[in-house]
């Protein structure tokens, strides 16, 4: 093909925006324009087809989260079920009691606002632009790699024109992951029982809430009376949001926690490029099956897997914290035991659209150490107290480490003597200060004559 006769970047630009917002088909012009290309019409009309909603913004070459929350919401209100009065009133009388059991139990105070029902579709509203700013960069290397992979499998004189549309081909894998990240939403909707189910702060801050159209679920093959079930899970829910509340930090300490973690995430550029190699755009279920699977995010790095490790620490110290402070709010329901170990299996194994965001983002947000952090907590009040217990959510630099959560002792004998007025222990820090102070004393000691405004130098005072 020469030059005169290959098509203009911005004419083939042009001819894809008209097709992808709607404007109609191709005119005979242009699709001798695409079979000169090497392009069979026929399959890139019935990819436009498909792809049409995605590009229906404009094709901008961001994200199309609204095509994120069509797909939440569609999964979440597809059985078209409600909250009955009846469901609300229950659920208010449990958060209502609940909140005087866990003002018993935690020197946390309560929350600004009522604790709610929420629908499916509710939950989702509420808690996306969490989910959405967790999974965006993710999201974004997904669509610069496809960008990428999909030009380098374009013949030499197609590139070119490709090039005036490259901010086409880019939503295409942003959109594609947006209605994925979408589904698993919609799935999550439909399995988690209350705000706080899946360890991080994803509702607005200050508020809690449960889903009756999942409680039933939840309880099912448990054996044990609704009103129970109902006032263990809402004091749970409120001792999540609660500490949030109280910690102002901690929601932003653990949210860039994670997106430290996805920012780490990159796609593996070479399974993506052979996966375009034979791309079918008019079928892109092999593209969602990948995502979906987690295919194309390659295996850890020694700082992916570090950072890792820092946030199921943190999780743990939080849902540890949670547990046993539940524990002590509830110790009046005859079956508080036998709950307090279905949710922490619930959370152990996690449920299939959890399992499904593990693979389409890199993360599981399972908490692997909730025993050993709800046994730290459980020594630190029996040792301490819950005032000086909670007080350690008071400012980031005293909340329990790792360390903690592996020799309990060593943080209860430091509070202990903390509340005993005795001085802290030393450590690491206090040495190299110690050394800093003393280095800098013997520099002043051994300085020149003449140096210091205070030495008069050898034939006495310096006359005025």
């Amino acid at each position: 093909m020469t030059d005169d006769e290959r098509p203009d970047p911005d004419d083939f630009a042009e001819i894809l925006r008209n097709l992808l917002g709607g404007q109609g088909g191709f005119d005979p012009e242009q699709l001798e324009q695409l079979r000169g290309l090497g392009i069979d019409p026929a399959m890139a009309q019935q990819m436009m087809r498909q792809l049409q909603g995605a590009f229906a913004a404009g094709g901008d070459g961001g994200i199309d989260w609204a095509s994120a929350r069509t797909q939440a919401l569609h999964l979440a209100n597809k059985d078209g079920l409600g909250i009955t009065t009846g469901d609300r009133q229950d659920f208010d009388q449990a958060f209502g009691l609940a909140t005087l059991w866990l003002s018993e139990a935690t020197a946390i105070s309560d929350l600004p606002t009522p604790a709610r029902a929420l629908t499916r579709g509710q939950w989702v509203e509420a808690t996306l632009p969490v989910w959405q700013e967790l999974a965006e960069p993710v999201a974004t290397s997904i669509a610069d790699a496809m960008t990428e992979a999909i030009g380098t499998q374009l013949p030499e004189e197609m590139r070119d024109v490709a090039a005036g549309a490259g901010r086409l081909m880019r939503t295409v894998g942003g959109s594609l992951f947006a209605a994925q990240l979408g589904a698993v939403i919609g799935g999550l909707s439909q399995e988690v029982v209350s705000g706080g189910d899946v360890g991080i702060p994803v509702m607005p801050d200050g508020q809690a809430a449960i889903l009756p159209q999942n409680f039933a679920d939840f309880g099912r093959d448990l054996e044990i009376d609704d009103d129970q079930l109902a006032l263990y899970l809402a004091t749970r829910e409120l001792a999540h949001a609660r500490l949030f509340r109280h910690a102002r930090w901690l929601r932003l300490h653990v949210i860039s926690q994670v997106t430290e973690f996805a920012r780490g995430l990159h796609v593996d550029t070479d399974a993506l490029e052979e996966l375009a190699s034979r791309f079918d755009p008019s079928a892109p279920e092999e593209l969602r099956q990948a995502l979906e699977s987690g295919a194309l995010l390659p295996a850890r790095s020694e700082a992916q897997t570090a950072a890792l490790a820092r946030l199921e620490n943190l999780l743990a110290t939080i849902e540890g914290w949670v547990d046993v402070v539940t524990a002590d709010a509830t110790n009046r329901l005859p079956a508080a035991d036998r709950i307090a170990e279905a949710v922490r299996r619930r959370r152990a194994v996690g449920g299939p659209a959890e399992r499904a965001m593990g693979s389409l983002v890199g993360l599981e947000l399972r908490p692997r150490r909730l025993r050993e952090a709800a046994a730290m907590w459980r020594a630190v009040t029996d040792a301490v107290g819950t005032a000086e217990r909670d007080a350690l959510w008071d400012y980031p630099d005293l909340m329990p480490s790792a360390e903690d959560i592996d020799d309990p002792a060593v943080l209860v004998e430091r509070l202990r003597a903390h509340a005993r007025g005795d001085a802290p222990a030393r450590d690491a820090m206090d040495d190299a200060l110690d050394a800093l102070l003393a280095e800098a004393e013997q520099g002043a000691d051994g300085a020149a004559p003449g140096d210091s405004a205070d030495d008069d130098g050898p034939e006495g005072p310096r006359p005025v």
